[in-house]
């Protein structure tokens, strides 16, 4: 790590993904901030569900699971758990963890362990938040109007304004994130669309799913997302590898990218994904508790589970963008494989 000015998606690269960088601690992800995933395992078992339904949409019974940004494993790992009490009888899963750290110990066996997605791909593919951490340069209208790149310094996260943006980033500016004035900043968000559309080209067939927290053209925040998590706790954003750098997703922009010129899906929220797979948050019927009192305290302890990863202002508004590739077509059909219907 050094004193040099750098644009922040250089400067972020580094530090998230570098030697000594933060994804390559020992301790993961898991170690300094709480996903669905650790959330609650009522989330695993909707990505087992999703799964089996891709695989029947697919007419297989054999299909692909691709955890991209897997972290420790800890998706893939109770999609596997969960699986025997959802999966029908002679359902075979080749499952495969993308993570740049190396393989933990103890994983299960079943599991491979790769630093690139799998090609030609026919199942799943499910980005839990992975393109927020897919670093964006940033840019910040200056008191002239002009958009100028932001220039951090590694060391304590200063910032001053660089260049002005031009070529492909000022085009996606353009049309994805318009400036709002002087004093107005953005994250350029074209390499995590790059980002999603190579994951998806991946896909042979199925589904390929991105979950992050999301904004669309109409509502971007004015002054951008991008922020820092230490220890469960959020922090200024200094790229010196001590923290998660992190920023919300133009999925909008990321659907169009990946459609390749289909028809672009829409984003539905977590809460009406979840529900649309069979995690609701309702509470079991209180005559439970008298003919089943074990049975009630399980079924309520659930409940409260499902309600976490389902509730307004929490983890229910992450954006959940699905993009189906049929086996077809020579490219991603753009459709949207709604998690309500069966």
């Amino acid at each position: 790590m050094t004193d040099e000015w750098r644009g922040w998606q250089e400067a972020a690269e580094t530090a998230l993904y570098g030697d000594g960088g933060f994804y390559r601690s020992p301790e993961g992800p898991a170690g300094h901030f709480r996903t669905s995933v650790h959330a609650s395992p009522l989330f695993a078992a909707a990505v087992a569900r999703l799964l089996v339904r891709t695989a029947r949409e697919l007419g297989t019974d054999t299909v692909d699971l691709v955890d991209v940004g897997a972290g420790r494993g800890e998706l893939v790992t109770g999609v596997l758990a969960a699986l025997p009490g959802i999966a029908p009888a002679g359902l075979s899963v080749r499952a495969y963890a993308v993570e740049i750290s190396g393989r933990p110990e103890r994983l299960d066996p079943r599991i491979e362990w790769c630093s690139e997605p799998p090609q030609e791909v026919r199942g799943l593919l499910f980005a839990n938040e992975w393109l927020d951490n897919v670093p964006t340069p940033v840019a910040e209208t200056d008191a002239d109007g002009v958009e100028r790149y932001v220039l951090v310094r590694t060391a304590d996260g200063s910032e001053r304004l660089g260049a002005p943006v031009t070529g492909a980033d000022a085009a996606w500016l353009r049309r994805w994130w318009p400036s709002a004035g002087p004093g107005s900043r953005a994250e350029i968000g074209r390499p995590r669309d790059e980002a999603w559309t190579r994951a998806v080209s991946t896909l042979s067939a199925g589904l390929a799913v991105a979950v992050d927290y999301a904004h669309v053209r109409e509502a971007r925040p004015p002054f951008g997302t991008l922020t820092g998590f230490r220890a469960g706790r959020e922090v200024r954003p200094v790229p010196d590898g001590s923290c998660d750098l992190t920023s919300h997703v133009a999925l909008d922009a990321c659907a169009a990218a990946g459609a390749g010129g289909g028809a672009v899906p829409g984003v539905v929220d977590q809460r009406e994904a979840l529900r649309g797979l069979g995690v609701s948050g309702e509470r079991p019927p209180l005559a439970l508790a008298s003919t089943d009192p074990a049975g009630y305290v399980r079924a309520l302890a659930g409940a409260g589970e499902a309600a976490e990863l389902t509730a307004r202002g929490g983890l229910g508004d992450f954006g959940w963008l699905m993009q189906r590739v049929d086996t077809d077509a020579p490219g991603p059909s753009g459709g949207l494989s709604s998690p309500s219907g069966d």
